[in-house]
């Protein structure tokens, strides 16, 4: 990998077969993987932080039949271009929604994973017109009650606060993210260390290193504050399936309970023996409840 002032300089890893693209959408110049017939039905997958559409390459390399998988960078992440703004959830939201009608695309299946499923409950309670169904993979959802988050706090409190306040010079002078995306991985044979380089030295792109401190900053300084003051209150109207890996010491599965989703129709799956990056440690059940989930939604 070739190095300009200290910084690594890539291309997008190699997946077998796939489409890539740029597309502007509300100021964002969007990196857009695809794979499947481009007349197949539409899954848009979003990722999460610290990584980018890699997290989906299985899907990527292999799409199921009859279904056109579509994974952008997130605004700042992977190889997507800064977004004008400074990474507030709703903003992204809209973001990717713009990035919908730039793509021509009415209706979609949506699967996203840790802010990218974030972003997706955003979505969805937004517009739900747009989406047949979601997939959410081991996020919290957006109606977790304050006692239920106060009581894992300490768990935000390990590493996001470090990001919050100095995550441009740790991601990329550092080996912080290496370090956190292993010891968020059960199944370190499903994921090894090439694959978590791929993901940890995208971050040492000025770009990328500032969105995703931005992520982080405007979470605790604007959205932690405004969620306790406003709790969300709109009802999910979409299927939602959550699939969660229970060993995920980020996120803990009560964040993500059926008890407390505000859903029509709402199902938690909890995984043994899998971690945070679900898609990266079992991409057959994410490929599995994927089509399901666009059977049962047909």
């Amino acid at each position: 990998m070739p190095v300009t002032d200290g910084i690594a300089v890539s291309e997008p890893p190699v997946i077998p077969g796939v489409r890539r693209s740029f597309s502007t959408a509300r100021g964002v110049r969007f990196h857009v993987t695809e794979a499947g017939p481009v007349d197949g039905r539409p899954v848009v997958l979003l990722h999460g932080w610290p990584q980018h559409h890699y997290t989906y390459r299985d899907l990527l390399a292999d799409p199921p039949e009859g279904l056109r998988i579509i994974a952008p960078d997130l605004p700042g992440y992977g190889w997507s271009g800064p977004p004008p703004h400074r990474w507030a959830k709703e903003d992204i939201a809209s973001d990717v929604l713009a990035l919908l009608d730039a793509l021509g695309l009415e209706r979609v299946l949506l699967v996203g994973h840790d802010w990218g499923g974030y972003i997706g409950y955003l979505m969805v309670l937004r517009q739900p017109e747009r989406f047949d169904g979601y997939l959410a993979l081991n996020m919290a959802h957006p109606w977790v009650p304050a006692t239920t988050v106060l009581r894992h706090i300490w768990r935000f409190l390990v590493y996001q606060p470090l990001v919050a306040i100095a995550g441009v010079p740790l991601q990329q002078r550092t080996r912080l993210l290496e370090r956190l995306i292993g010891a968020a991985i059960t199944d370190h044979s499903a994921v090894g260390p090439d694959v978590v380089r791929i993901f940890a030295d995208r971050f040492r792109d000025p770009v990328c290193a500032r969105s995703a401190t931005d992520t982080y900053r405007t979470f605790w300084l604007r959205e932690i504050p405004n969620s306790a003051r406003n709790p969300e209150r709109r009802r999910a109207t979409v299927p939602i399936h959550a699939l969660f890996g229970v060993d995920d010491a980020a996120i803990h599965p009560s964040l993500a309970a059926t008890e407390t989703a505000r859903a029509d129709d709402y199902t938690f799956e909890p995984i043994t023996g899998c971690g945070h990056f679900i898609a990266d440690e079992r991409p057959d059940l994410v490929r599995a409840r994927l089509i399901e989930l666009a059977a049962t939604t047909t």
